[in-house]
């Protein structure tokens, strides 16, 4: 019964992920429809920005995520590494926009608003809750968090040197000639990095934690080959028949 019950409730979260996961892509689809439109879509500026590239991670990490749900048990331990990334991503994306960005006046266009809401505050919010609830992850080790990194990284060092090559910052804080330099930016990274870091481990932590439910990374990889029994060996279920007689 308790494994029936977990099923349905895997079920009912891969549901959800596809849900969030398509509502993602329309939201990038809808932004770039309307930027279009009305002549104002930049490719290689708009798909630049940390927010649009780590929304499309996570939506593909959602409806594979959702698939898996729907399919099997536990989810694969690769997949939670990237799983676990697009989450500090996604938490760092919410945080930054609505810390910093919010209430920062655009001297470009202004399109539809509904799709900035769900890429800066309503998906982050799923993510984060079917990180802590949803059933089925494996316990990552401590190495996933320099995964986490290696992303973020790469971007930081793509937009500025972008940035100083075209005169395009993607955000704010990017943008050496203002208040403060290079000195600005490399406090603004770092922090970011300190974050991100951050998030990761306490995202790691509650994978260890779900580790004493019995979801590890190997019962993930049994869980994907039907094929593969995870019925106790021989000799664990003769011990348990003679102690049960």
């Amino acid at each position: 019964m308790a494994t029936a019950a977990v099923t349905t409730q895997r079920r009912v979260f891969g549901v959800f992920r596809l849900a969030i996961g398509t509502l993602l892509l329309a939201s990038v689809l809808t932004q770039v429809v309307d930027q279009a439109v009305h002549d104002a879509f930049v490719p290689t500026e708009y798909f630049g920005y940390f927010t649009v590239q780590s929304s499309l991670v996570n939506a593909v990490v959602l409806l594979w995520g959702g698939s898996l749900a729907l399919r099997f048990r536990a989810d694969p331990e690769l997949f939670t590494r990237i799983r676990m990334s697009g989450l500090c991503y996604a938490i760092v994306t919410a945080v930054v926009y609505n810390a910093l960005l919010r209430n920062v006046v655009s001297d470009g266009f202004t399109g539809i608003a509904w799709p900035n809401e769900v890429l800066h505050v309503w998906a982050p919010i799923f993510i984060l809750v079917d990180w802590l609830l949803a059933p089925g992850r494996p316990a990552l080790a401590w190495k996933a968090l320099g995964f986490a990194l290696l992303y973020p990284i790469v971007w930081v060092v793509y937009a500025v040197i972008r940035g100083a090559v075209t005169g395009f910052y993607t955000y704010p804080f990017l943008d050496p000639t203002g208040p403060g330099g290079y000195g600005s930016v490399g406090g603004y990274v770092l922090g970011i990095a300190v974050v991100i870091a951050g998030l990761a481990a306490a995202a790691i932590s509650v994978s260890r934690a779900g580790h004493a439910t019995g979801v590890t990374a190997s019962t993930a990889v049994l869980a994907e080959d039907p094929a593969v029994s995870v019925s106790p060996p021989a000799d664990a279920r003769a011990s348990r028949g003679t102690a049960e007689s």
